[in-house]
């Protein structure tokens, strides 16, 4: 039998969680070769992965990735906010200043992210233009979680299994199943996730994942495509509670007190510009469409983590945290840790 027959019988054979995790241990071990795991790639961009099968792989990718152990007082109460990418709308990085707004309000926020990969400015190029070194040991990430109440988990630095895939993807030059597992990936046990996503038909899959592993999760498609929540109007969600997926619903900013604005006014740029906007929020300099859409996922974010009861209370505490001075206290508290020596 060829590699490629191999490839091609792998993702077509496997079904059962159990049977896509063995499959994606034998991947992140070296155990297949780069025309089988192409095949493969390619099989799963053929058709999407089942919920059964995304869960298995997510399995083994979290089994291989370098673990992160956070005081458990702290993992019960931890969230990851995070997307998929692959949006093209060339945002600010909302994702990242939500996290550093949540974390300011008292959820410990262990973040997973990388550079930009379809955009100008990623998580770790915004954060590494604000001063902040970003290859940290699992160490150093739990210590910056417990004393600061964020985290930045640097995905190259954890995942080093990723290299037997690393070069077919490039090859490759589109997006794969291990887009989607990524930020579901993170090698720290965090109990809640906000994840966005920019690809709809995902959304039931994912949260179905993120159920059997995490406390709470929800799972977003943004209005007008964005892998995160909107001002443009609704956006769809589906939320996970006691391990299970419950029914999509919409989430509305107009209905939480924010103003409707295009995603347009989302726009942003390379690390230098991105990480002027972030300080302007954080130091509640810049108000309109950017800090009210921070507020919003930052918001939701809280109502994921069970700290309030509804998004409305949500978004109001986040509203106050910005302004009291606390996210940007957060985020220079951030940088002097991460910049201590180890």
């Amino acid at each position: 039998m060829t590699d490629q027959a191999r490839g091609e019988g792998a993702a077509r054979a496997v079904k059962t969680h159990d049977e896509a995790a063995a499959e994606m241990r034998h991947i992140l071990s070296g155990g297949r070769s780069s025309e089988q795991i192409r095949e493969f790639l390619l099989a799963y961009n053929a058709r999407e992965a089942t919920a059964e099968e995304l869960g298995g792989f997510l399995q083994a990718v979290r089994e291989a990735a370098t673990p992160i152990e956070l005081a458990p007082h702290l993992s019960r109460r931890a969230i990851d906010i995070v997307g998929t990418g692959g949006d093209k709308s060339g945002s600010v990085n909302v994702s990242t200043m939500a996290s550093l707004v949540v974390a300011a309000s008292g959820v410990p926020v262990c973040k997973h992210g990388n550079r930009s990969a379809s955009s100008k400015c990623g998580t770790a190029d915004v954060l590494e233009k604000l001063g902040a070194r970003i290859e940290l040991s699992a160490g150093q990430v739990s210590r910056s979680v417990a004393e600061t109440g964020f985290g930045f988990v640097f995905a190259p630095s954890f995942h080093p299994a990723f290299k037997h895939v690393g070069p077919v993807r490039r090859e490759l030059g589109v997006p794969t199943v291990f887009n989607v597992l990524g930020p579901m990936a993170n090698p720290a046990t965090v109990a809640y996730m906000l994840v966005g996503v920019a690809n709809p038909a995902r959304m039931q899959t994912m949260a179905a994942a993120l159920a059997r592993r995490t406390t709470g999760a929800l799972v977003v498609h943004g209005h007008g495509g964005l892998d995160e929540l909107s001002l443009a109007g609704p956006n769809r969600a589906i939320a996970t509670a006691n391990h299970a997926v419950l029914p999509e619903r919409n989430i509305d900013a107009s209905s939480l007190g924010l103003a409707s604005s295009s995603n347009e006014q989302l726009r942003g740029g390379d690390p230098a510009h991105n990480a002027g906007v972030v300080r302007d929020v954080l130091d509640n300099r810049l108000r309109g469409p950017i800090r009210d859409v921070v507020v919003l996922n930052a918001g939701v974010a809280l109502h994921v983590a069970q700290v309030v009861s509804t998004p409305s209370e949500g978004v109001a505490l986040a509203d106050v945290t910005i302004a009291s001075g606390k996210a940007a206290a957060t985020l220079d508290a951030f940088v002097a840790i991460s910049n201590l020596n180890p």
